[in-house]
C-alpha cells in the first residue's frame, strides 16, 4: 500500500458517484511545497462547487527532515480527506492515516508510530448508513475496533455544545503493534473499507432523494458551521498543521465547508472555556457578514492566521483541545 494508491482510489470512487449522479467531473491537482521542496510537500487532489460536491479534498503529504537532526521529527507520510457532498441527505467523511516517524536524543531513528481515523458526519443521520459505516469498520480492524471507536468518541465530542461532530468514529492514536507490515495491511484495510463504503453510500443517498428542501439546506448550514467550530476550536492535527508552518494553510483547512452560518458561530462565543471565547470573535471577524458566509480561500487564509496567532498568545489554550486515549505528540515535539 502506498497513500498515494489509496488517494487515487478514494478519487476515483468519488468521480464515479459523481457520474452516476448526472454531475462528472475530476479531481484536480493541487502541488504544494515544504520549504520550496527541500523537506517534501505533498499534492492534494480537489472539487467543489458542482452539483454533487459542496468540497472534497484528499491530501497526500510526505514531510522528512534529513538535514535537520535537531528536529525531534525525522518524517511523517499521510493520507488526509474530507468529503462534503452538497446534497443534505448525503454524509460528509473523513478520513486520515498516518505514519510519523520520531528522531531519538542521539540523531538515530526513535518511535514509530501510525494514526488512523475515520469517521462519518451527516447532517442529517441516517440509522441505518450509520450502522454499515460502523460495521465497515468492524469488520476492517476487528481486533481494535472497539478501542477505537471509544476513543474516536472521546475525540470528536465537542462539550461547548454538548454533542458529537459525527455519528461513527475510528481513532487510533500513537498505534504501534511492533509489527509494520501488519500495521500497514491493517491501515490499508481500514482505508479501503471506507472508500468502498461510503462511496455506495453516497450512491444511495444522491439515488434517493430529489431536490434537497429550504428546511434541509438550513440542516445542512448549520451542522457545517458546526464542523467549522470543531476543527478550528478542537481539533489537534488541524492545530499543529498551523503552528507548525504557514506553507499549505489552504490545503490543511480543506476540511471545511464552502459557507457556514456566521452568526450561529458568533453564538456559541458565550459556550466555551476562556481565553476561548477570543477564538471564537477572531474566527468570527475573520468571515464576511454575508448570508450564508462563504469559507473561500481568502477566508482560510484569515481563518489559518487567527488560530495560529490565538495559540502563540495562550499556548495553555492547547490543553483545551480534543484528546483521546493518548494524546499525540505536542507541535514542540515537531520542531
Amino acid at each position: 500500500m502506498t497513500v498515494e494508491t489509496l488517494q487515487r482510489a478514494l478519487a476515483d470512487r468519488l468521480e464515479a458517484v459523481a457520474e452516476r449522479a448526472g454531475a462528472p467531473r475530476p479531481f484536480e491537482p493541487v502541488h504544494w511545497q515544504r520549504d520550496g521542496g527541500r523537506h517534501g510537500g505533498g499534492m492534494r487532489l480537489v472539487t467543489g462547487d458542482t452539483a454533487v460536491f459542496d468540497r472534497a479534498s484528499v491530501n497526500v503529504s510526505a514531510v522528512h527532515y534529513d538535514d535537520l537532526l535537531e528536529k525531534r521529527l525525522s518524517c511523517a507520510t499521510a493520507l488526509s480527506t474530507i468529503v462534503h457532498p452538497r446534497h443534505p441527505r448525503a454524509p460528509s467523511m473523513h478520513m486520515h492515516i498516518s505514519h510519523t516517524q520520531m528522531r531519538g536524543a542521539d540523531g538515530a531513528p526513535g518511535r514509530g508510530y501510525w494514526r488512523m481515523m475515520a469517521d462519518l458526519n451527516p447532517s442529517m443521520p441516517d440509522p441505518g448508513q450509520t450502522e454499515r459505516f460502523r460495521a465497515a469498520l468492524k469488520a476492517a480492524v476487528p481486533a481494535h475496533y472497539a478501542a477505537a471507536a471509544a476513543q474516536g468518541d472521546r475525540y470528536f465530542h465537542i462539550p461547548a455544545l454538548g454533542r458529537h461532530r459525527g455519528v461513527a468514529h475510528f481513532y487510533l492514536e500513537g498505534f504501534d503493534s511492533g509489527d509494520f507490515a501488519a500495521d500497514r495491511a491493517r491501515a490499508e484495510r481500514l482505508g479501503r473499507a471506507v472508500i468502498e463504503t461510503y462511496g455506495a453510500l453516497l450512491d444511495e443517498s444522491y439515488a434517493a432523494h430529489g431536490a434537497p428542501t429550504a428546511d434541509e439546506k438550513a440542516a445542512q448550514l448549520a451542522y457545517h458551521t458546526l464542523y467549522l467550530f470543531q476543527v478550528l476550536t478542537l481539533d489537534r492535527g488541524t492545530t499543529s498543521g498551523l503552528l507548525v508552518h504557514d506553507q499549505n494553510d489552504v490545503g490543511i483547512l480543506g476540511s471545511l465547508p464552502s459557507h457556514v452560518d456566521r452568526d450561529l458561530l458568533a453564538r456559541w462565543r458565550e459556550k466555551v472555556p476562556p481565553p476561548q471565547g477570543a477564538l471564537v470573535d477572531g474566527l468570527v471577524a475573520a468571515l464576511s457578514d454575508a448570508s450564508p458566509s462563504p469559507v473561500d480561500v481568502p477566508a482560510k487564509k484569515a481563518l489559518a492566521a487567527v488560530v495560529r496567532d490565538h495559540y502563540r498568545a495562550h499556548p495553555e489554550a492547547l490543553a483545551l483541545q480534543a484528546r483521546g486515549d493518548i494524546v499525540p505528540p505536542t507541535v514542540a515535539n515537531h520542531r
